[in-house]
């Protein structure tokens, strides 16, 4: 059973492993205990990553350990939690940044309404935020 919910985006993160190059990935799911990404390579469970997603100032950036790693297609599936409290709380702002910013692309897309990063925040925040778990409105 998750010990987190899940909100799926697409938001690029990047990704170092050990010694490796960083990579640049599309971070599949964030939540409040870890989030996942596909990945050029499978990756042991238990070994330390470093992430970082750019979507936010501060940028955020995080040692994280690998929970799973599976298949998909042509690389794999990973999930990785976070190894500090305070990286937990910081990863739900940036939660909360990927579902406006969603929320911002979905109103474009479908409505073709074009509205600030501010102003999404505004209406998401007004609309959704009480709904948002943990975001105390």
């Amino acid at each position: 059973m998750r010990s987190f919910i899940r909100h799926p985006t697409d938001m690029p993160i990047e990704v170092v492993a050990g010694d490796a190059p960083h990579t640049e990935q599309a971070l599949r799911n964030v939540g409040h205990g870890g989030l996942s990404f596909r990945y050029p390579r499978q990756v042991p469970v238990g070994v330390t990553m470093r992430v970082r997603i750019a979507v936010t100032s501060p940028v955020f950036e995080a040692n994280c350990r690998v929970a799973w790693c599976l298949p998909e297609g042509d690389c794999f599936q990973v999930g990785v939690e976070f190894l500090d409290q305070e990286d937990l709380y910081r990863a739900r702002m940036v939660e909360q940044v990927c579902q406006i910013e969603g929320y911002r692309r979905d109103l474009h897309e479908k409505q073709g309404r074009t509205l600030s990063s501010q102003e999404a925040a505004l209406e998401w925040i007004s609309k959704f935020a009480k709904g948002f778990p943990g975001f105390g409105v």
